[in-house]
């Protein structure tokens, strides 16, 4: 596979941000009953998936919805830690080891991805 542009993987890097926002606002709107969390939580989805849309052309599917999805997973888990105060107890703590040696061994071992 030939390699991938940086521009991919910042795309990828967007969109799991923008997933990461739409998601911690999520949590506080409420059913969609807050204006301006639930505005936060469409229009980051809408970009997450927009910005998502590149490297799907250049990657497989799966590798870029398994890195999507695993470091969105941990990001968002530690924004809950650290911002809203979630606890995390040790089971917790290793699986979300597990997804990001996934998402490593996916990026540094696959010959699916290029480098």
């Amino acid at each position: 596979m030939p390699s991938v542009p940086v521009a991919t993987y910042l795309l990828l890097c967007g969109a799991i941000v923008a997933e990461v926002i739409a998601t911690s606002a999520l949590a506080r709107t409420e059913n969609f009953t807050r204006l301006v969390p639930s505005v936060i939580t469409v229009v980051g989805y809408a970009v997450s998936f927009w910005l998502l849309s590149y490297p799907i052309r250049v990657l497989p599917t799966g590798i870029v919805y398994a890195i999507w999805s695993g470091a969105g997973v941990v990001l968002i888990t530690l924004v809950a830690w650290l911002v809203f105060h979630q606890k995390l107890d040790l089971p917790a703590i290793l699986g979300l080891g597990l997804i990001v040696a996934g998402v490593v061994v996916i990026n540094v071992f696959s010959k699916s991805v290029g480098h």
